[in-house]
């Protein structure tokens, strides 16, 4: 039994440190990733399977160009023990995920498909495992960088 006044739900555990942020940008977020549930099955339901475009090198060279500078940005925060290693460590991690999927998806069967396996075995999966490394020792930068968030 509960006495009065006491709340009906334990209290969290300390989850350590936790960033406060507004909660219009919770809701925000939770109403994109509804809305973006229709527009999937739209797409799905709208998109050809087949489709020439005249820009496709243009795509993948401006899409490279961004993941070599997230690359060189992130060995630059972990020469500098920069704060900025996590967050750019994740970008970069994520971009990787993204070569993968679009490498694999859009490579032609046969030898090209077995190429795209192969460099995201090979390359692209460890890099981005390196990259998710990283990432999951967010507690530490989280505890060092977190005072400069409340000044």
């Amino acid at each position: 039994m509960r006495g009065l006044g006491e709340p009906l739900v334990e209290p969290e555990p300390d989850e350590g440190v936790r960033i406060p942020l507004p909660r219009w940008m919770t809701l925000l977020l939770g109403l994109v990733a509804v809305g973006l549930v229709p527009w999937i099955l739209y797409l799905t339901l709208t998109l050809p399977s087949r489709h020439v475009t005249f820009h496709y090198d243009l795509a993948w060279i401006g899409f490279d160009v961004g993941l070599t500078a997230s690359f060189a940005a992130t060995a630059w925060a972990t020469f500098r023990g920069s704060q900025w290693l996590v967050p750019l460590a994740a970008v970069t991690g994520t971009m990787l995920l993204c070569d993968v999927w679009f490498d694999v998806v859009t490579a032609q069967s046969g030898g090209e498909m077995w190429e795209a396996i192969a460099e995201a075995a090979l390359a692209e999966l460890p890099l981005a495992a390196v990259c998710g490394f990283i990432v999951y020792d967010a507690e530490t930068f989280l505890a060092a960088t977190v005072n400069r968030f409340r000044r």
